[in-house]
């Protein structure tokens, strides 16, 4: 091929594909204007489980944690997100749910700002390490950075009831923590060890996450501290309402923000399954849960 044709034709291709990048830019634009969004705001609320829990005083249930989970991989496969708010308001709860958002969170493809309201302590703590910033109000109740195993033991009932435990095991530890076995030294230290190796783990995730040396995190000895004391100790990067989160997005992203909230999906079975439950609760269902005894020792981040 000439030169001269080679040269126009090399130039064509150039011209071709800057015009296919603006045509691209162009339908981003007018997506974006259409859904009225650039960026997604997904809320954990109340206890975090992987089947949710009933939020206390409310027949509204917390969101399950697999459902958390979906609603920030949505956002992540969405063109129109820019960016992710991640809106905690939670005491805590499992440790695997918890870290299951907290990947979704540090996986998302942009800008994430997880943003405390009322309290972000422990597992919600542990999910605001996977986002690029934590902001929070100047009351909001922030930390507890910390791991909690318990069990109810029921022995002394059981005596006193003339039940008599008679266990039938393969492997010496399989019914520790069981509420009516009498517990004794081997167990408790067998069981403590399982709560100081995920205190352990939950350490490293937030001084890596955080950008904290591990003794610090270490040193809050699971204290939560109001949002300005949390600033100080460099728990919070920043205090603000949400508005001020709004503009942090916007100067990350160099343009104005428009927010969209993400909500899970349901299917018919599980609306009509939340209503009976809601139901029940009405007529007293709440009260047994409220009274309600974990057979095997639980773990959790409270």
């Amino acid at each position: 091929m000439p030169i001269e044709s080679r040269t126009a034709f090399m130039s064509a291709a150039v011209g071709a594909s800057a015009g296919a990048g603006v045509w691209g830019t162009i339908k981003r634009l007018r997506a974006r204007a259409e859904n009225g969004y650039n960026t997604v705001e997904v809320a954990v609320e109340g206890p975090i489980t992987r089947e949710g829990s009933r939020l206390p005083g409310n027949r509204r249930r917390s969101i399950p944690a697999d459902k958390i989970v979906d609603q920030i991989e949505r956002a992540d496969e969405d063109p129109n997100a820019e960016a992710l708010v991640v809106k905690l308001n939670t005491p805590g709860g499992e440790v695997l749910p918890s870290e299951d958002i907290r990947l979704a969170a540090e996986r998302f493809d942009g800008p994430t700002i997880a943003y405390a309201t009322d309290t972000c302590a422990s597992g919600g703590y542990w999910i605001a390490s996977g986002c690029d910033e934590l902001w929070a109000r100047e009351a909001s109740i922030v930390g507890s950075i910390g791991v909690r195993g318990s069990s109810v033991n029921a022995k002394g009932l059981a005596d006193k009831l003339g039940l008599d435990y008679q266990p039938l095991n393969a492997g010496e530890y399989k019914d520790a923590g069981y509420p009516l076995k009498e517990p004794d030294e081997d167990d408790q230290e067998y069981l403590q060890g399982i709560v100081d190796d995920y205190y352990e783990t939950f350490v490293e995730r937030v001084a890596e996450g955080r950008g904290l040396d591990e003794e610090t995190v270490r040193e809050t000895e699971a204290r939560v501290y109001l949002g300005t004391d949390a600033a100080e100790n460099g728990l919070v990067d920043e205090l603000g309402t949400r508005e001020d989160v709004e503009e942090r997005i916007a100067e990350r992203l160099g343009h104005d923000v428009e927010i969209e909230e993400f909500t899970p999906k349901q299917n018919l079975m599980e609306r009509i399954r939340g209503q009976s439950q809601g139901v029940a609760y009405a007529f007293g269902a709440g009260v047994a849960d409220s009274l309600g005894v974990d057979e095997e020792f639980g773990l959790e981040l409270r």
